[in-house]
Parts: structure tokens; sequence; C-alpha cells
């Protein structure tokens, strides 16, 4: 079978995209996450909101701007992955040698 280029899926979802952007630049505004994952700032707002119901994300105001903090020791929600912590995918994706993604654990609980 060939491999279609038209195939739009990929492996991670659009709530680890943005909790990955989130871990790399914890004070991202909404409409960089939105072009960064390529989705709306609606459906990033939505992302955040239920991660932060779930416990993965706490909210912090700072002046004008959010602050996102990650609780990285929170398990996976699936049965096939929940032995893994956010913490485990977090570093195992970014694994980046960028100044910003080099102090991204900082931003994890």
């Amino acid at each position: 079978m060939a491999e279609n280029e038209n195939t739009q899926w990929t492996f991670l979802t659009n709530h680890s995209h943005v909790l990955l952007c989130l871990y790399e630049q914890p004070d991202m505004r909404l409409r960089e996450v939105a072009i960064r994952v390529g989705i709306t700032e609606r459906s990033v707002q939505r992302i955040i909101h239920e991660l932060a119901d779930y416990g993965a994300l706490t909210i912090l105001r700072e002046g004008r701007r959010n602050h996102y903090i990650i609780d990285g020791s929170l398990h996976l929600r699936h049965p096939v992955e929940a032995h893994r912590t956010l913490d485990d995918i977090l570093k195992l994706v970014n694994d980046s040698g960028n100044a910003e993604g080099a102090t991204a654990e900082t931003n994890l609980r």
C-alpha cells in the first residue's frame, strides 16, 4: 500500500500538542499555541480548560498574561499508557537543546 501524502493524522493529540507548547514556554499566548498546533484559539481555550479541570494544568494570572504550570506526576488516562506520566511523555517528545526547552522542567510541579 502506497503512503498517502495527504494524510492529516498524527500520533499525538491536540491536547498533547498544547501541553508540549506550554511545557516549552509556560507563558505562551493562546494565539501562538493555536498557530503552532494548527487549531483555533477557541479550541486551545477549550483544551486548556479541560486540562485544568483534569488537574494537569494550573493557570496563574500574571498581570495581563497567564502562566501555566503542568502537573507532570499525573498518569496518562488511557489504560494502554496509564503506567506513564505526563512528565514521561513531555520529556520524551521535547528532548530539545534549545534554551526554552532546556528550562522547561521548571514548569513541572
